[in-house]
């Protein structure tokens, strides 16, 4: 869990300087935790998939719809 924030905080900071193996490798994660954690990031909407530059993935903007909670 601590590795899963610390990459998206990184991923959020870097802003498509990176690819998202090379940032993975900043943290000192293989390829494969990596890429488990950009699955879970994906599963739970604060990522999404699209070129960012040298990035495959960016920060999804705060969502601008209503929700129960926002009501």
């Amino acid at each position: 869990m601590e590795n899963k924030n610390r990459y998206y905080l990184l991923l959020k900071k870097d802003n498509g300087q990176h690819n998202e193996i090379e940032l993975g490798e900043k943290l000192g994660l293989d390829e494969d935790e990596t890429s488990e954690i950009i699955s879970q990031l994906l599963l739970e909407h604060r990522i999404q998939y699209k070129q960012n530059r040298f990035c495959e993935y960016k920060i999804m903007g705060k969502s601008k719809h209503k929700t129960k909670s926002n009501i």
